[in-house]
């Protein structure tokens, strides 16, 4: 199958360009390349900022990823009637209400569980998906569709469509990060850039233990002088690109290429980025210890330096898998709960919060009922997300399941529409972009989608 690449050759006349544009040219490309034929002036660099469809409300994504799955009706989303259906049959079980209370937080007065005390006391800049819908209730495939908008791992995820349309800011650090400590269940298709070219990927960092010196592998050259590695590098790539020149369109090694370069500017950056040492006292105090509260305070330093889009993993396999107990949440909200409030805290005092989207929430929720005697299953027909900052509403509320928290009901949200309303706050049109790979044009919202403008400031 053929592959494309948004960015061709520059010799081409207009008038060819816009005759290819049905043969493998995405949207942003062939608007690069015309600017290029016009006149103006054009990166080589993949990476390279790229403008939006129209004006963004947000510049930078951090996706905090709570795999496992949690659940709705013991953190977002109270449900008081479970009490009076207690232990009578529902679809998978018995009604199980939650363990933890609920409590009206800040001047919006949204309930939230005593799990969250940190998160509580942000919830004014937080907006509250209450009407989160998935097509299946098993990890791996909705993983995939959080992840991609697919249930299958042949999808580019949703970083490498952000940073194939917008780059990054800073060139010394890869677009788009993951840092999770270990593997999840399906491993790095989750952050794979699938038929897009591989310098859209996302650069996994095992934060399990952060090292600056050694948090990716052979960063530094011992051997050789920075200016001694440009100019061998410069013939590597002349050679490379030559063969390139030979075998035409090649994503592969095109992808391989621009590593090379990326490889090389990263030495003079990452090091510092990934060091937290180089934070006051105070600021490592209020995210906390523990490599989660590490993952949310590099999430900051990435975002500050320009980086796209950060991931952080909760853990690695499915913490939030709570078959045997649901008390096991509360467990691992107090490992999450003040990281992610100090995140806010920090972006908020920074002046970065309403350029920063921050996106909360698993592939799916948990039933209602209960599985055995403690603990909740998989459950897909409704559960809560949450967004704060990047020009989303605060302090507020969307969408509702039924009195149970068994289907949500109103303004229903899936992932499409969730990446269609992302997309959006970053400026792109998800409609139009676009990538064309084997005889069609995908995007990341299939061919779904629609953005909530409900939730928008």
């Amino acid at each position: 199958m053929q592959q494309s690449n948004p960015i061709g050759p520059l010799a081409l006349s207009r008038r060819q360009m816009l005759a290819r544009t049905g043969a493998g040219f995405g949207t942003l490309g062939l608007a690069s390349m015309l600017s290029a034929a016009d006149g103006a002036p054009k990166s080589t660099n993949p990476l390279a900022p790229k403008l939006p469809h129209f004006a963004a409300k947000a510049k930078h994504v951090i996706f905090l990823f709570m795999n496992g799955g949690p659940s709705h009706v013991d953190t977002f989303d109270p449900k008081p009637k479970l009490k009076k259906f207690e232990g009578k049959p529902g679809k998978g079980g018995k009604y199980m209400p939650s363990p933890f209370k609920f409590q009206k937080q800040g001047e919006s007065g949204i309930e939230v569980s005593e799990i969250f005390p940190h998160i509580g006391k942000c919830i004014d800049d937080i907006c509250v998906l209450r009407s989160m819908h998935t097509t299946t209730p098993n990890h791996e495939p909705g993983l995939f569709m959080m992840n991609s908008g697919s249930q299958q791992p042949i999808r580019p995820c949703m970083g490498s469509w952000l940073t194939y349309g917008l780059g990054s800011e800073n060139q010394n650090l890869p677009g788009y990060v993951v840092l999770c400590p270990g593997k999840p269940v399906v491993g790095p298709q989750l952050w794979g850039s699938s038929f897009l070219p591989g310098i859209f990927q996302g650069t996994h960092i095992n934060n399990s233990k952060i090292d600056p010196k050694n948090v990716i592998g052979n960063i530094n050259n011992r051997h050789l002088s920075q200016s001694s590695q440009r100019r061998m590098l410069d013939l590597l790539q002349s050679m490379n690109r030559d063969h390139l020149e030979e075998r035409g369109r090649d994503n592969a090694l095109n992808s391989r290429i621009e590593s090379l370069e990326m490889a090389f500017r990263m030495q003079f950056e990452a090091q510092e980025a990934f060091d937290v040492s180089r934070e006051t006292k105070t600021t490592r105090e209020e995210y906390g210890s523990g490599q989660f509260a590490d993952g949310c305070l590099i999430a900051r330093r990435m975002v500050e330096r320009g980086v796209r889009m950060v991931q952080v993993y909760y853990g690695s396999g499915q913490p939030w898998d709570a078959h045997g107990n649901i008390m096991d949440h509360k467990r691992d909200a107090l490992k999450s709960d003040q990281p992610i409030a100090a995140l806010v805290k920090d972006l908020k005092a920074r002046g970065m919060l309403n350029e920063t989207l921050i996106l909360w929430g698993g592939e799916f929720g948990r039933t209602p009922t209960a599985q055995g005697a403690k603990g909740r299953n998989h459950h897909n027909t409704g559960f809560s997300m949450w967004l704060a900052g990047g020009g989303v509403k605060g302090g507020m509320t969307y969408g509702a399941t039924d009195d149970l928290g068994v289907h949500a009901v109103e303004n229903r949200m899936d992932p499409h529409d969730l990446h269609a309303t992302m997309l959006h706050l970053m400026g792109l049109d998800h409609k139009r972009l676009t990538y064309r790979y084997s005889g069609r044009d995908f995007r990341l919202t299939d061919i779904a989608g629609n953005v909530m403008h409900d939730i928008i400031a």
